[in-house]
């Protein structure tokens, strides 16, 4: 019989975060009961010290914002999808107590666009340009044919998103976020931005239209994504990539693959209804 094994979701802040709901229903559906997923609230500062407090007992660990990236220097190795963008999401700790990072973030967001029918693209927008957008990059640089457009609030932010591009391979224009409307003749827009922000583009979106990734999941729908329902595109949402990200998370730490991605996607549903 396998031991308890521990595992957990750290960040700051945390409360709000999904993911034990997501892991437990995993842990449930793939009966092992004895294993157990955690939230803890961690800083930057008090992440050193909960990493070096870990044991044999700890499975591996979920970084969310902003962790990320502070993770990497207390990790023995990296995956090259996690060092494409500089960020971790995903920790698993082997039974040699070598501490590995992943990013399931990237191929979780493929593998949501995937379910929906979309694999390829000639081109694509993203709007916003904080770390969410570095990600929608790198997955777009594998499923993305052509050119990206950023549409962003600052040159900074926009000298940003093509230094991503240059390091990924992906050829990213930027633009002014005044004409974000202008991304909807895009076939694929991935929404990257705080919730709130594209609301007053809803009113803007045309009848015929693409493929509109959002990555916000609470609340659902956003007005953009809600607009675009209407004017009947395909909308891939914020749970989605969260439960496909899971997913990847849980099938690196218990090693049993696959992982049950409907009872993962049910138990979210049913947590945010509840909200």
């Amino acid at each position: 019989m396998m031991a308890a094994r521990r595992a957990a979701v750290l960040g700051s802040p945390i409360a709000h975060s999904l993911s034990p709901v997501l892991h437990r229903a995993a842990y449930a559906e793939l009966g092992l009961g004895d294993w157990s997923y955690d939230r803890f609230e961690i800083d930057e500062a008090g992440l050193p010290g909960f990493v070096a407090e870990l044991d044999d007992s700890w499975a591996g660990l979920s970084l969310t914002m902003p962790l990320k990236r502070a993770i990497i220097p207390l990790l023995d190795e990296i995956s090259d999808t996690a060092a494409s963008v500089e960020a971790v999401n995903t920790v698993v700790l082997r039974e040699d107590g070598r501490r590995v990072g992943d990013n399931t973030d990237i191929p979780g967001m493929i593998a949501a666009l995937r379910e929906r029918g979309v694999d390829k693209v000639e081109s694509a927008a993203v709007l916003g340009a904080g770390a969410t957008a570095s990600s929608a990059l790198a997955a777009l640089a594998r499923i993305c044919a052509g050119p990206v457009t950023a549409y962003v609030r600052s040159e900074a932010r926009a000298e940003e998103m093509r230094g991503w591009g240059d390091r990924l391979g992906v050829e990213v224009r930027t633009a002014a976020w005044e004409r974000a409307a202008d991304a909807f003749a895009s076939p694929l827009v991935v929404a990257t931005t705080p919730a709130g922000t594209t609301d007053a583009l809803a009113a803007a979106v045309p009848d015929a239209v693409g493929t509109l990734f959002d990555v916000l999941y609470d609340p659902w729908p956003t007005r953009l994504a809600a607009a675009w329902s209407y004017r009947g595109g395909k909308v891939v949402g914020g749970l989605d990539l969260l439960v496909h990200q899971a997913v990847l998370q849980v099938e690196q730490m218990t090693g049993r693959v696959p992982a049950p991605l409907g009872a993962m996607r049910a138990a979210g549903e049913t947590a945010l209804a509840a909200r």
